[in-house]
């Protein structure tokens, strides 16, 4: 299994998000019992392109501070929302790893987390989804909340992602 922290980058790390105080507890977390139990952890960033502020070199491109990579952890840069997408490399890297167990934590819950749930699924991945380790903003079709619980309880759960408790998720990590 790896652990697998999507778009966690300065410009959308903060309270705008839903949840947001308990989705970065649970995200440090699992960092932490990862990293403890020899799960790898593989981060990918979003690349909106030169110019836009979010994009190699910009402030708000980096990996927000309380999630840092450490020195040796991967990260894979992505300009599309799948993580998955053959553009990232990170299916190539993967299958170098023989690795099929992905637990997925990240932003934005309705954008680049959906499409690489999805996008692992299709690639035969088995996708994990922890309690409160994604989150999204309001847009104009769907409030933040109703975002989060859309996607966490009706669309991946026995389609596409296996979504489980934190003490599961934990558990996992430590190899029950």
């Amino acid at each position: 299994m790896i652990l697998l922290v999507v778009d966690t980058q300065k410009g959308i790390t903060d309270n705008r998000l839903y949840a947001f105080e308990n989705v970065k507890e649970n995200i440090k977390v699992l960092l932490v019992e990862a990293r403890k139990n020899h799960v790898e952890v593989v981060y990918v960033r979003h690349d909106d392109g030169p110019g836009t502020g979010f994009s190699v070199g910009d402030d708000e491109f980096a990996i927000f501070e309380e999630f840092a990579p450490r020195e040796g952890e991967r990260v894979f840069d992505k300009t599309v929302n799948s993580a998955f997408h053959e553009s990232t490399g990170l299916v190539n890297y993967l299958s170098k790893m023989n690795e099929k167990k992905i637990m997925i934590v990240g932003l934005q819950t309705d954008f680049c987390i959906d499409a690489t749930i999805k996008g692992g699924f299709e690639h035969g991945y088995e996708m994990i989804v922890p309690e409160y380790t994604n989150s999204t903003f309001d847009n104009a079709y769907m409030k933040k909340e109703d975002s989060y619980q859309y996607y966490n309880t009706f669309i991946w759960p026995k389609r596409y992602a296996e979504c489980i408790s934190m003490t599961a998720a934990i558990d996992r990590l430590r190899g029950f």
